[in-house]
């Protein structure tokens, strides 16, 4: 079936949802996983390490792979993968198995998002693809924000008497152990995954046509890139990055729950929500500060923000580390699309590349957690959260050492606003 532009647009959108639906669940199960599988800290973190090493494991591969099957060949794989690591999750839901889905389903993941960018330009039009890509982040923001809300309501249903429980609630919590009410969630993402492949294998997506630019290259392409040290330098800030997010998102109810007794299930999930919705809002206004000042400004003004707002989620008392921890996502709301594009517009050639290396440093995700809980295990939780003003501080960092060729587009400013 061939849909209209604005319905394959609305399809790519959705797919978007899904990936971020199902990847920042990861940080309101931290409490659960430790107090379920009866692990520690670093082990717990084993979890979202292998979800995320996938991304760095995958992203190139994938940019091979999608050339040679196309988007929609690729994208159905991703999903039966993702989708056999969810359901192998949900029936067997033991430690090491976690393990081994989660990887793959980050693999999955990983894929999708290397097919969706160049289909949403190619459907959306060139001209449209800034806005469009932009429109796809507050969409991934949405979801993160909505998928700790969903975890909290079956968490407080899925032990409810059967008369109390809507139908797909009462049918998860059959094939749920009653000790691990968790689980659950994979159940969901499992059936998520499910529709949303039989929807794709019904529709026809347009062929892609990429430039040599576009390319994913060759192994004479990435040996050069690799020779550049601007492009280890930008790698660095994407691993950076993505583990100041990841690292933050992934241990604020664990952290919540240990230092000040707040319940993760609720007081927990809704500050990682927030976190998310805080991250989403704060894209909006980004683009508009993007438009006003130069993004390195931008990225040192937010950076700045981000290292004072953990401070004071990590020393402050109850009240104030509530509102802190959601905060420190407003400010790093920014941060991934002026580093990508600051990377990007550093180099004349190889585009297609350079993104699969940087989309490589998603593996920062899994990295920076795993590095908190092995020292919070040996120094405390709080302790192994000073981490974060390593990986926030790199990110600053490149407000100062930055020389890209072409800057952001700046409106002109009163002069009073530019003063």
């Amino acid at each position: 079936m061939q849909l209209s532009k604005k319905l394959t647009i609305g399809f790519i959108f959705l797919v978007f949802f899904v990936i971020s639906f199902l990847t920042n669940i990861l940080g309101p199960l931290v409490p659960d996983i430790i107090g379920g599988f009866k692990v520690s800290m670093t082990m717990a973190a084993v979890l979202p390490f292998s979800f995320f090493i996938a991304y760095g494991v995958m992203s190139i591969p994938a940019g091979f792979l999608v050339e040679r099957w196309g988007e929609k060949r690729s994208m159905l794989a991703a999903l039966g993968v993702a989708f056999l690591g969810a359901l192998a999750f949900a029936a067997a839901p033991d430690y090491s198995v976690a393990v081994a889905s989660l990887f793959v389903i980050g693999g999955g993941m990983a894929a999708l998002q290397v097919a969706l960018n160049p289909l949403l330009r190619v459907v959306g039009g060139e001209e449209h693809f800034a806005f469009n890509s932009a429109f796809a982040q507050f969409v991934f923001g949405v979801a993160s924000f909505l998928s700790p809300k969903v975890y909290e309501y079956l968490i407080a249903h899925i032990g409810a008497p059967p008369a109390d429980q809507a139908f797909w609630v009462h049918g998860m919590a059959t094939l749920t152990p009653p000790q691990l009410p968790w689980v659950s969630i994979y159940w969901l993402f499992a059936l998520i995954v499910l529709l949303t492949t039989l929807v794709l294998s019904c529709i026809k997506l347009p062929k892609v046509e990429r430039t040599s630019d576009e390319s994913a290259g060759n192994r004479g392409a990435y040996l050069k890139l690799l020779r550049d040290p601007t492009v280890w330098a930008y790698f660095l800030c994407v691993v950076a990055y993505v583990g100041s997010e990841q690292g933050t998102a992934d241990w604020m109810s664990e952290f919540l729950s240990r230092y000040h007794g707040a319940d993760p299930h609720t007081t927990g999930a809704d500050a990682i929500a927030y976190f998310w919705g805080m991250l989403t809002l704060g894209c909006l206004l980004g683009m508009v500060l993007l438009r006003l000042y130069d993004g390195r400004r931008v990225l040192i003004a937010t950076s700045a923000g981000a290292l004072l707002m953990l401070s004071l989620a990590l020393f402050a008392p109850y009240e104030v580390a509530l509102w802190a921890f959601p905060a420190v996502g407003f400010f790093a709301s920014i941060m991934w699309p002026t580093i990508v594009s600051l990377a990007l517009n550093s180099v004349s050639h190889l585009h297609g590349p350079f993104a699969g290396i940087l989309c490589t440093g998603i593996s920062g995700g899994a990295l920076v957690p795993l590095l908190i809980g092995r020292l919070a295990d040996s120094f405390g939780l709080r302790q192994g959260l000073f981490l974060l003003y390593v990986t926030f501080g790199i990110v600053l960092s490149i407000g100062f050492w930055a020389r890209p060729i072409i800057n952001n587009a700046v409106r002109e400013r009163p002069a009073a606003l530019a003063a």
